[in-house]
C-alpha cells in the first residue's frame, strides 16, 4: 500500500511526487476524454446508443441541479459532472483489473486512495464556490455590513469554508483507502474468494462516494450563491 515516491530537487528546494497517483489519475483523466470525444463526435437528432446513454448520464446531473440550486445552475454543470465522473471512475480503478499490474515499487491502485488528490479536488471546490458567491453578491458575500454581529458571523462563516474542503477530501480519501486495506488484507488470508464480496461492496462505495462529493459541491455552491447567505 506504499506510493511510488520520487524526491527530486529544483531550484535549491527538495519536492516529492507520488508516481503511482500520478499515473493512475492521468490514465483516468485520458480514459474519460477519449470516452467524451467518441461520444460527442457524431451527434445526432435521432439518438443511438451510446448517445442515448451519454443524455442519460447527464440527465441525471441536470436532474440533480434542478433539484438543489432550482435557478442559474446552468454554469455549474460542467464542473459537477466532472468532478462525478473523474470521481467514479478512479474509485473504480482499485477494483478494476489495472490493479493486478505490479511495479516494483507497489501497485497502480485508485489515485483517490492519495490525500494529495482528494485535497486538490476539495480545494477547487472551495476556489469554485467561492469565486460563484464573490461574482453574484460582491463584497457582500463576505460581510453585510460592519456591524459587531455581522463581523463575528463573517469570521464564523470563513472557518466553516476553511473545514469544507477538509471534510471533503478526507471522506473520500478515508473511505477509498480503508476499501484498499481491507482488500489487501482478504487477499492475504485467501487470495480466490475472500476478497470478492468486499470487493462487490467497494464498487459501490465508489458510487456512493463519487455522489456524496458531488451533493455536497451543489450544496456548498448553492449556499454561496442563494439569496439566504
Amino acid at each position: 500500500m506504499e506510493h511510488w515516491i520520487y524526491t527530486t530537487t529544483i531550484l535549491g528546494h527538495s519536492f516529492s511526487f507520488n508516481l503511482d497517483t500520478i499515473f493512475t489519475m492521468w490514465f483516468a483523466m485520458i480514459c474519460l476524454i477519449v470516452f467524451a470525444f467518441i461520444a460527442t463526435r457524431r451527434l445526432s437528432v435521432v439518438p443511438g446508443k451510446l448517445q442515448a446513454f451519454c443524455e442519460k448520464i447527464m440527465g441525471f446531473f441536470w436532474g440533480t441541479m434542478d433539484t438543489m440550486i432550482p435557478e442559474r445552475n446552468k454554469q455549474h454543470v460542467p464542473l459537477v459532472a466532472s468532478l462525478f465522473l473523474f470521481i467514479l471512475f478512479a474509485n473504480l480503478m482499485g477494483q478494476l483489473p489495472l490493479r493486478i499490474i505490479h511495479i516494483k515499487q507497489g501497485e497502480l491502485a485508485s489515485p483517490t486512495n492519495d490525500i494529495n488528490l482528494t485535497a486538490a479536488m476539495a480545494v477547487i471546490v472551495l476556489i469554485y464556490y467561492l469565486g460563484a458567491g464573490i461574482m453574484k453578491k460582491g463584497p457582500k458575500f463576505f460581510l453585510h455590513d460592519f456591524s459587531f454581529t455581522s463581523i463575528v458571523m463573517a469570521l464564523v462563516e470563513l472557518l466553516e469554508m476553511v473545514t469544507r474542503p477538509l471534510s471533503l477530501a478526507i471522506r473520500l480519501f478515508a473511505n477509498v483507502f480503508a476499501g484498499e486495506i481491507l482488500i489487501s488484507i482478504a487477499l492475504g488470508a485467501c487470495a480466490y474468494f475472500a476478497p470478492l464480496p468486499i470487493m462487490l461492496f467497494e464498487i459501490l462505495v465508489a458510487f456512493i462516494q463519487a455522489t456524496v462529493f458531488m451533493m455536497l459541491t451543489i450544496a456548498y455552491i448553492g449556499s454561496a450563491t442563494g439569496e439566504e447567505h
